[in-house]
């Protein structure tokens, strides 16, 4: 028999709030959001509603809200929707609350501060990673969503047929948690490189043309990072990538529409808008260099020598159509 859980959300942000709402919909899920921000967490429970974010939109009544971390000691089910840089240190504050078999499910969409792959520093034994195609707003409004869950398998049908039954949201499965890690990682950085073309030509062509080559180096940084090359064709891999590059409402695509119109753009780290995308140029630019592997990887180094080392925008588009 299936017994009630409890799914803690950690972040009451946009995303945090959306997955709250339509897991909601499971009346057999008790599901509360956690968050610092103590006007978040008073409005969702006095007014049913997390203005800061979504200002026109009510919350299913039976979602709650707390800032008290003490509250993780009840969790069945963890999501991490936190910023990818804080979940290393979040999770290790909590561990001793929470109970030996909690789920841990990473939703956040990075790496950790040393450039290692999150689900693999967080101090928790029962992890799992869970990405793909959505944008926030569609989940909150209640369209089907999809995602990839990486890691054991008894706990992707747990999730599936019982968590997530009745909410609209679907999951393809890997066993391989790093290469759902990857992925998300990855797609930011190639939502930069498209929106660049994007910005400068407007052209489907074109889109596509780089759009595949894309495609064609995500799958090599699986194999350089020793990951399964199959997880490409999930949820997490053509389609995040789909999402996130050819939709204007993705910050990273944005930041290419822009430097594709020849605007100047902040690799400081003070921009929300620049620090997922271009964090991931850097590192990966750097990485393909360290391991010798560099020309495999024309996209990335176009990207990196035009955002770190100050080449032209003719240069870039020179390099991406070789």
């Amino acid at each position: 028999m299936y017994h009630h859980k409890t799914i803690i959300i950690a972040g009451a942000g946009v995303f945090g709030t959306a997955m709250a709402e339509r897991l909601s919909w499971n009346t057999t899920n008790t599901v509360i959001l956690w968050s610092i921000e103590e006007d978040v967490v008073e409005d969702i429970n006095k007014n049913h509603r997390n203005t800061k974010y979504f200002p026109t939109h009510f919350l299913n009544t039976s979602i709650r809200a707390t800032s008290d971390k003490q509250i993780f000691g009840s969790a069945d089910c963890i999501l991490l929707v936190i910023p990818s840089k804080a979940i290393v240190s979040f999770t290790e504050e909590i561990k001793t609350l929470t109970k030996d078999d909690c789920m841990v499910i990473n939703l956040a969409k990075g790496m950790s501060d040393d450039g290692a792959f999150i689900t693999e520093q967080i101090p928790f034994t029962r992890t799992a990673s869970m990405k793909g195609p959505t944008f926030a707003i569609e989940v909150l409004h209640g369209l089907p969503s999809s995602f990839t869950f990486g890691g054991r398998k008894e706990d992707y049908l747990v999730l599936k047929e019982n968590i997530l039954k009745g909410t609209g949201l679907y999951l393809d499965y890997t066993s391989d948690i790093r290469s759902v890690e990857l992925m998300s990682i990855l797609k930011n950085m190639y939502a930069i490189a498209i929106g660049l073309v994007s910005g400068r030509f407007n052209s489907p062509n074109v889109d596509f043309l780089v759009y595949t080559k894309a495609v064609s180096e995500m799958r090599k940084f699986l194999a350089l990072f020793e990951c399964s090359t199959d997880t490409i064709f999930c949820y997490c891999g053509i389609g995040d990538l789909g999402l996130t590059s050819l939709n204007d409402l993705s910050r990273n695509r944005t930041l290419g529409l822009l430097m594709g119109k020849g605007f100047s753009i902040d690799n400081s780290g003070s921009s929300a808008t620049v620090i997922e995308g271009s964090r991931t140029v850097k590192l990966m630019g750097e990485i393909t260099r360290e391991k010798g592997v560099q020309e495999e990887f024309p996209l990335v180094q176009a990207l990196y020598r035009l955002m770190y080392e100050g080449e032209s925008l003719n240069d870039y588009l020179a390099a991406v159509f070789a």
